[in-house]
């Protein structure tokens, strides 16, 4: 390759970094457009496969519900195939093992971890107090074993996406995006493309429609980014991917046993919006206090 033009005098009439910028700078772009492609393809074999897969399952083979439980744990690992297959790419100089190595690598303290399941689990049971409250219910009466054992719906809960999204969306996005951005704004990039990675579920999968998909869809939206908040929180001192997938699976398996409108939606975003502020007033407080 060449570094510059040279006139007769060898003096360069075109300084080649000047003009394409320095070698990071370079190497900085072509990881961006590797992630952003990365994103992208997430997106398009994600709602492929929900449409075409579970789509032609249910419309065309009319599978009973179990299969059709199983068929979505598949497409929930859509984050975690595109990474691997096009791993050589995404993540050039490294290997699967180290890439994992490094991910699960990092110190677990059983402290932050059961805090961490607290909070989110805490979340949601704080939530459905509130609306028991305010709608003059028992709390019990928002809750049912649904149609799979204890321990099927622990099974499905665990298979989804706390173990097939987290390698893509922590172990691979969250990086990123924390070198390149403060941890507020990390934080929300990666909770906005969480949710609208949902988008296709929002309408095949709810029972929302018309007016109401409108907190349904926000409350998405302010809740998951909520959760990167609360990963990312922990996930910076301990650097572990089971964090991720810990406070991934609390969210998860609560939904399971829940029955409730869309009044439960409302309140759970006015929980994580109180979360997201606590948290960052904590950042703050800390950042201040290093000074």
């Amino acid at each position: 390759m060449l570094n510059d033009f040279y006139d007769v005098d060898s003096e360069p009439i075109v300084n080649l970094e000047a003009f394409y910028g320095s070698k990071k700078h370079l190497v900085d772009k072509c990881m961006e457009k590797k992630v952003k492609r990365y994103v992208a393809l997430s997106y398009i074999v994600f709602w492929f496969m929900v449409l075409g897969l579970c789509g032609t399952a249910s419309m065309v083979f009319h599978c009973p519900p179990v299969v059709m439980r199983i068929l979505s744990n598949v497409c929930a690992w859509a984050p975690t195939i595109v990474l691997l297959v096009g791993f050589k790419y995404y993540c050039p100089g490294q290997t699967m093992g180290g890439f994992y190595k490094k991910a699960f690598g990092g110190r677990i303290s059983i402290a932050t971890l059961a805090a961490s399941a607290i909070i989110t689990l805490g979340a949601t049971l704080i939530t459905v107090l509130i609306l028991s409250q305010l709608q003059g219910k028992a709390f019990g009466e928002y809750w049912s074993l649904g149609a799979y054992p204890f321990w099927a719906s622990f099974l499905f809960s665990i298979t989804t996406g706390p173990t097939g999204e987290e390698s893509g969306w922590r172990g691979y996005l969250r990086p990123y995006l924390n070198e390149n951005y403060s941890f507020f704004k990390a934080s929300v990039i990666q909770g906005v493309i969480w949710a609208f990675w949902h988008t296709v579920l929002w309408f095949v999968d709810s029972d929302y429609m018309g007016i109401q998909m409108i907190p349904y869809v926000l409350s998405n939206v302010i809740v998951m980014t909520g959760l990167c908040f609360i990963m990312n929180y922990f996930m910076e001192n301990n650097d572990n991917l089971i964090y991720g997938i810990v406070i991934h699976f609390c969210f998860n398996f609560l939904y399971c046993f829940l029955q409730v409108d869309i009044w439960f939606y409302v309140i759970l975003s006015a929980v994580y919006i109180l979360i997201i502020a606590l948290i960052t007033l904590k950042k703050k407080a800390g950042e201040f206090q290093s000074c």
